[in-house]
């Protein structure tokens, strides 16, 4: 198989990085198929606000210190669902009081259900009662759901406070966390409402997938497929290589979440307000999403729908002779691997078509949608609504 390098595999250590910053990054790691380095700090060198991505397992019983190093002296708002603060909100704000933090939690009820304007009003609500100001900050402590809602929060609460991540989701991990995309879901669509607004950091702990369901933990593979299939052969081939199994996904965890993050650290620093490249990494998402909000959100977890995006897409894609036949056989092979499911049981021709029209990638009558030509490489294709519309009343 053709290898394609990312962007810039290799990164530096930036003159910016505080020593405390330093001492986290890792040496070496031996993974079971290549003898590489692998980071375990990822810098994300945007324009004027650039941060680290720290990826050490184990470590959130140390995100005192190295959030002490990024802030000095703030009051801090820990945003949250009730089931990760059940497990995880007491630990963090020890670790954030011993470091010498003021700390105030705020939780919502776990779910895509709460990410409306109705909670992010809630949370506006109790910043203000507890005097936050716009030097003081928020760490979102969560999965997809409290990462975008919480940074959306962040950057619009008197017009924007600091905020960092702390994803405890594998989608969140290798994805929504990274980026800089905050948002909320209205009734018509997902993430309809949003900002673009980088966190000051991210901190990454394995060790919390392994709280996770099978079903949460395995939904969160839809995302790093699709970093294989974009640009990362590297991490296609150490995808082959594994069983699917959930031990699997622990096991090879630090490594498919480094991947991942230089490919989505790659798309972003090249086009942060997504009107180029970034594009790519909608690959999937524009069925996904439209089959998110047709099941209701919450019914199909958002990996799952990329899954079912990504294979029915690359269909659409193949009759079109924009990809090459197999490729959509190989998505569905490796999505059904890991426990993915590929076909939607429920599909609704028509409400999936007003979804698609809704989606931010619509322009007029037509729909851009990301393809892969070739495993580890991405394009888009400007393809019109109505053919879309054609594909979806054919689909059985």
């Amino acid at each position: 198989m053709k290898k394609t390098r990312p962007l810039c595999l290799v990164f530096f250590l930036h003159k910016s990085f505080s020593m405390q910053t330093r001492r986290w990054i890792h040496g070496k790691i031996n993974r079971e198929h290549a003898e590489k380095e692998i980071p375990m700090n990822v810098s994300v060198p945007i324009p004027g606000h650039s941060y680290d991505i720290v990826i050490e397992r184990g470590g959130l019983n140390q995100v005192g210190d190295w959030l002490r190093t990024l802030w000095g002296d703030k009051k801090v708002a820990i945003i949250s669902d009730n089931r990760v603060a059940k497990l995880y909100a007491s630990i963090v704000e020890k670790c954030l009081e011993k470091a010498g933090f003021q700390v105030v939690r705020f939780e919502f009820l776990q779910g895509e259900a709460s990410k409306n304007l109705t909670t992010v009003s809630k949370v506006y609500d109790f910043l203000a009662t507890q005097g936050m100001t716009r030097s003081d900050g928020i760490v979102a402590l969560g999965g997809g759901v409290v990462g975008d809602l919480a940074g959306f929060a962040a950057s619009t609460y008197m017009r924007g406070i600091s905020f960092v991540q702390i994803p405890t989701s594998l989608t969140a991990q290798v994805d929504s966390s990274i980026g800089g995309k905050t948002g909320v879901n209205t009734a018509l669509a997902k993430n309809m409402v949003g900002t673009f607004a980088q966190p000051d950091g991210v901190f990454i702990d394995p060790e919390v997938l392994s709280t996770l369901g099978q079903r949460e933990l395995i939904e969160g593979m839809g995302e790093v497929i699709k970093y294989g299939l974009i640009q990362d052969t590297e991490l296609w081939e150490e995808l082959e290589a594994m069983d699917g199994s959930v031990q699997s996904i622990l096991e090879h965890a630090e490594s498919i979440i480094s991947h991942s993050c230089l490919v989505k650290r790659d798309h972003v620093v090249a086009d942060e307000l997504d009107n180029g490249i970034r594009l790519y990494l909608n690959f999937g998402h524009t069925i996904g999403h439209a089959i998110e909000a047709t099941a209701g959100y919450g019914q199909v977890m958002h990996g799952e729908a990329v899954s079912m995006g990504m294979v029915q897409l690359s269909r659409v894609a193949e009759e079109k002779g924009l990809m090459p036949k197999g490729i959509s056989q190989k998505i569905e092979e490796m999505c059904r691997k890991f426990g993915l499911p590929v076909t939607y049981e429920n599909w609704d021709k028509e409400a999936l078509y007003q979804a698609l029209t809704h989606d931010k990638k619509a322009r007029g009558t037509s729909l851009k949608l990301v393809i892969v030509p070739e495993l580890g490489q991405a394009a888009i294709h400007q393809i019109p609504l109505q053919e879309m519309k054609d594909f979806l009343e054919r689909k059985e």
